[in-house]
């Protein structure tokens, strides 16, 4: 294996590019160094379980295998372009809602999935952990904190990025603590607002108490009122996007929606050719702005 280059960091480790010799394919390795903390070893343990069970969903990174010694772990997945928070840092513009469309289409089939076929929530669902390749694959990843279910709730807190966490896993019912896909769906939710703005709902925040503070004792975000949404978008935003749980539907709802039936069908929208045309653009705008010398 020929290291290439670092790609970025996951939950539990540190995402590389790299070389598999003998077959000359290019590779996403996530290397994960094994100690003596349980909580770490409980991470590696179900970010392995969950892409290896996982290979008959195209909507979730391949698995391609893992090498496993005293003092590392490391997965081989299947290389994608980026992700979706490299994206909005990288050319500073929304996603537009037609794609949008296709990678909420990919994300709720992708969480559904885990949950009807291993009992399992993520409990990260942002930007990061959402791929995307020139093809117009869109693909979840990253499940070092994903939980099991019980009788359809989540017993255990395992943390996650504060920032999209719902009020219901920030401030548990004492009567009722559990928590279930639902949680999942908000934050889904303030994905999809961060990325059709352009801008993380929560972004004066200077703390992640801060954000949790506003998560809890204020209204919940929304798509802003200037900007031309559908009215289908704005319903599914809506919907995930409501403080009490049991007014937040599961999966089997969510898939109902208007905004979800459209992008199931739709031909029309190339997910691909879109970023392909971002990187086009970003390119002709370097060379215009390289200094030129003339001899």
């Amino acid at each position: 294996m020929e290291h290439i280059e670092e790609l970025g960091n996951g939950t539990c480790g540190h995402v590389v590019k790299m070389r598999h010799n003998p077959s000359g394919k290019i590779i996403a390795v996530k290397q994960m160094r094994r100690s003596g903390n349980s909580d770490e070893n409980k991470r590696i343990i179900m970010d392995i379980e969950v892409v290896l069970k996982s290979h008959d969903c195209k909507f979730i990174v391949q698995c391609l295998g893992c090498f496993i010694t005293e003092s590392e772990v490391w997965i081989c997945m299947e290389l994608m372009d980026t992700c979706f928070d490299k994206l909005l840092k990288r050319f500073k513009q929304p996603v537009p809602e037609e794609v949008l469309g296709k990678v909420t289409v990919a994300t709720v089939e992708a969480l559904s999935y885990l949950k009807d076929s291993h009992g399992v929530i993520h409990r990260d669902v942002k930007p990061s952990n959402i791929l995307l390749d020139t093809k117009g694959s869109v693909k979840l990843c990253d499940f070092g904190i994903s939980g099991r279910l019980v009788d359809s709730m989540a017993k255990t807190r395992s943390a996650g990025c504060a920032a999209y966490m719902a009020p219901e896993r920030i401030e548990p019912d004492p009567q009722n603590p559990d928590y279930d896909v639902r949680a999942d769906v908000w934050s889904l939710g303030i994905t999809l607002v961060e990325m059709a703005t352009g801008v993380f709902p929560y972004q004066d925040c200077k703390t992640d108490f801060e954000v949790l503070t506003k998560v809890i004792g204020q209204e919940p975000p929304s798509l802003p009122l200037d900007k031309e949404f559908s009215p289908e978008f704005r319903e599914f935003v809506s919907c995930c996007l409501k403080k009490d749980k049991k007014q937040r539907p599961k999966y089997t709802k969510l898939k109902n929606q208007p905004f979800i039936k459209k992008y199931e069908v739709s031909n029309d929208v190339n997910v691909g050719e879109w970023y392909v045309k971002l990187l086009q653009q970003s390119d002709d705008v370097t060379n215009r702005a390289a200094p030129r010398y003339v001899a």
